[in-house]
């Protein structure tokens, strides 16, 4: 029976294969002094919050680190290497949630939905509805999308679904479908009425979309950020938000959970959500059965079939011979 530790509870169906499979235990929270009291002792740890880096030194046993997702910067890869620790993702489970949350959310501030749902309440039917005769349709609209993995491609899809026109840029410009164009990241913002960040957090993209290049965006041009909050200087984009110059919904922050004295919260050009991009009840089950897949094969002492860091097989095999 394996000994599985995951920071977070998971699907209902998940949770039953797990605790099938073995002795599961889940984190009393997601913080970094529970994960590290209550994940000793485990074999496969599935990641939904940061994993500290000295996890590996007091888990002597772990053969994996399996993410409940696809983003890796939630696991210190260099030191799960060091370490002999297998790391698996789960890519594209919760893409197609990604895009539909993107494109509901440049729906939302194209419309204005915020400042027509507080003038309605607060101002009268007329003030709300005064609105309307300046709000923009998402048809013939240019979608730009930084970052063309599987998110990027479901987005183009329902983008082009709504009538946009789709500019990408991407470090893979041949892997581009023929109906999307690919561009440098300045055309893409200065073309773009909505751009959706969906690229990785690496230090490259790291403070990507600077006071230089958000100056460059279109005037009313909308930022979505379903990625990483520090792609984005958030410093250098207040300032064009309270001026009007652009809009914003943002669901990835510098800091997580989001300080309630941020002043985003008070500005009503921004649609704020707390991470859950990617998470309904089907991307759940998806996400959760991807990585309940991978625990079980590794726990049969297979490897994983999504595996992120393949140079760390040897140093696998000597503390796990095959």
């Amino acid at each position: 029976m394996g000994q599985i530790f995951s920071t977070h509870p998971l699907h209902p169906d998940v949770t039953a294969r797990l605790q099938a499979a073995g002795a599961y235990r889940v984190a009393s929270s997601p913080t970094p002094t529970a994960i590290l009291a209550e994940g000793t002792g485990a074999e496969v740890l599935i990641v939904r919050a940061p994993i500290p880096p000295e996890f590996f030194a007091r888990a002597p046993g772990l053969r994996a680190a399996v993410r409940h997702g696809a983003g890796l910067d939630m696991v210190p890869m260099e030191v799960a290497t060091a370490a002999g620790v297998l790391v698996a993702n789960v890519p594209g489970a919760n893409a197609t949630t990604v895009a539909e949350h993107a494109i509901f959310m440049a729906i939302a501030l194209r419309r204005r939905l915020r400042q027509v749902d507080r003038r309605l309440r607060q101002e009268g039917w007329a003030a709300a509805r005064a609105l309307g005769d300046t709000n923009r349709e998402l048809r013939g609209a240019t979608l730009g999308v930084l970052g063309f993995g599987n998110i990027g491609r479901a987005l183009a899809g329902l983008g082009q679904a709504f009538g946009m026109t789709v500019l990408a840029t991407t470090r893979r410009p041949d892997s581009l479908p023929a109906d999307v164009t690919g561009v440098d990241l300045v055309t893409l913002l200065a073309r773009s009425d909505v751009v959706v960040v969906c690229c990785p957090l690496t230090a490259e993209t790291r403070g990507l979309l600077n006071a230089p290049r958000l100056a460059q965006m279109k005037p009313g041009a909308a930022l979505i950020n379903v990625a990483r909050g520090p792609i984005i200087d958030m410093a250098a984009l207040l300032p064009e938000l309270r001026a009007g110059r652009l809009s914003a919904a943002l669901d990835v922050f510098d800091v997580q959970p989001l300080p309630q004295d941020d002043p985003l919260f008070g500005l009503e050009n921004v649609i704020l959500t707390p991470h859950l991009a990617g998470i309904t009840e089907e991307s759940m089950k998806r996400m959760g059965d991807g990585a309940a897949d991978e625990t079980l094969r590794i726990l049969a002492n297979a490897l994983p079939l999504n595996f992120c860091n393949p140079e760390v097989e040897p140093a696998y095999r000597r503390r796990f011979p095959a």
